[in-house]
């Protein structure tokens, strides 16, 4: 199994400029290892006061370089050599004074002088009170860093150190960490729509029983990832899970089967690619009780009708998109999935143990198209997630050609 961690062996530069936000950093810095990134820090000296370089060290095994001196004493013109070793550069925090700097060219510490000496990506992460964010001397800077090709993350409103609300603050370091795996992906599908569904749904059969599965959603939403990545504009229909979407999903949260249907059905128009990832409950009761059922020690009978068939809606439709379907089976898996991909006349679908897969953070599957079958051993499921989005683009590409 390949590994498709995207950052694994990327040499990254992740600089820090003064701001209550560099805390931030420290988990930033941990996603990006976690991921097989080379990690080496700068640190502005205003950094410094709010975070030790020691953490960053200790997490990066790596040294940081705060000081231009400093860093040009042990490695020879490290403005120079720094900014040429990188495959791209990310500032988080990136305060107002920073980008200031960079809008201007200045380059009077080690930090903006890698900036101004880089041949590479330069992403940067602005932190900072409501209303110097709002400020026009640094909308004007922001306007002038997007001209030259820098690309920036955020931010984000919320509340803020200084107790005042409003927009100014630094995204979250996984949101970060994922806007940083999407500069090195392949965008097999950039343009296109895509609309998934995940997780289970819930059928209500009094006030507070209903009907419902174990679907943890897992691979819905690492499927919403890798298709992110791939370029996509990624609508999610997502079941009640215990799960945070991705950032730059349209995430539309539903509970029952008929809520799915209906989101689909409103979505489904905008869609190029549909993939039906979601368990959705195969029943509903007739009738829900609006008050708790009292127990008692007679049998209680439940009258059961058949929810709509999400899937077979989407693939029925006079202009249907390219759709993807899941089979998740416990017994004679390849003969039920292939059965189920022609009785739904779908391209593809994707195949696995039910007792196996679901909840777990890892997942062995099997596609079966009009080409045949493709086995995919045990991985993370956002490394299937990536293999299948690729074989989805490939899939979706012969059928337009």
């Amino acid at each position: 199994m390949p590994d498709l961690s995207l950052l694994t062996s990327k040499r990254l530069l992740l600089g820090l400029t003064g701001g209550v936000a560099a805390y931030k950093a420290a988990e930033l810095a941990r996603l990006l290892v976690q991921d097989g990134a080379v990690v080496q820090t700068v640190m502005t000296e205003s950094a410094c006061h709010f975070i030790g370089a020691a953490t960053l060290q200790a997490l990066t095994g790596k040294p940081v370089f705060t000081d231009l001196w400093q860093a040009n004493s042990s490695n020879n013109m490290a403005h120079i050599n720094l900014s040429r070793e990188m495959d791209a550069i990310l500032i988080a925090p990136a305060s107002a004074d920073f980008i200031a700097k960079l809008a201007n060219g200045l380059a009077d510490d080690l930090l903006a002088t890698i900036c101004l000496a880089r041949e590479c990506p330069l992403l940067i992460a602005p932190a900072m009170n409501r209303q110097m964010w709002e400020n026009p001397a640094t909308q004007r800077n922001l306007a002038t860093l997007q001209g030259d090709d820098v690309k920036i993350l955020g931010p984000a409103s919320g509340e803020q150190a200084c107790g005042e609300f409003g927009m100014g603050r630094m995204l979250e370091a996984c949101e970060l960490a994922a806007a940083m795996r999407m500069i090195f992906h392949s965008k097999w599908l950039q343009g296109k729509c895509v609309l998934i569904t995940a997780g289970p749904t819930f059928e209500a059969i009094d006030a507070v029983r209903g009907i419902t599965n174990i679907s943890s959603g897992k691979m819905g939403y690492a499927l919403a990832g890798a298709a992110l990545e791939a370029g996509a504009t990624v609508t999610l229909v997502s079941g009640p899970v215990c799960l945070a979407p991705p950032a730059k999903a349209k995430c539309i949260d539903v509970v029952s089967a008929k809520e799915m249907l209906t989101a689909v059905k409103n979505e489904i128009p905008h869609a190029d690619i549909f993939i039906s990832v979601a368990a959705v409950a195969d029943f509903s009761v007739t009738t829900t009780r609006q008050q708790k059922i009292k127990k008692t020690d007679h049998p209680l009978t439940l009258e059961l009708m058949p929810n709509p068939d999400i899937l077979k809606f989407v693939t029925d439709l006079p202009e249907a998109p390219f759709c993807v379907g899941f089979a998740a089976e416990t017994e004679d898996l390849e003969k039920n999935a292939e059965n189920k991909r022609r009785k739904k006349k779908l391209p593809l679908i994707v195949a696995n143990q039910a007792q196996d897969a679901i909840g777990a953070d890892e997942s062995a599957l099997i596609l079966l198209d009009d080409n045949g079958k493709q086995y995919l051993p045990s991985a993370s499921k956002i490394n299937q997630a990536r293999l299948l989005i690729k074989h989805i683009a490939q899939l979706y590409k012969k059928q337009c050609d």
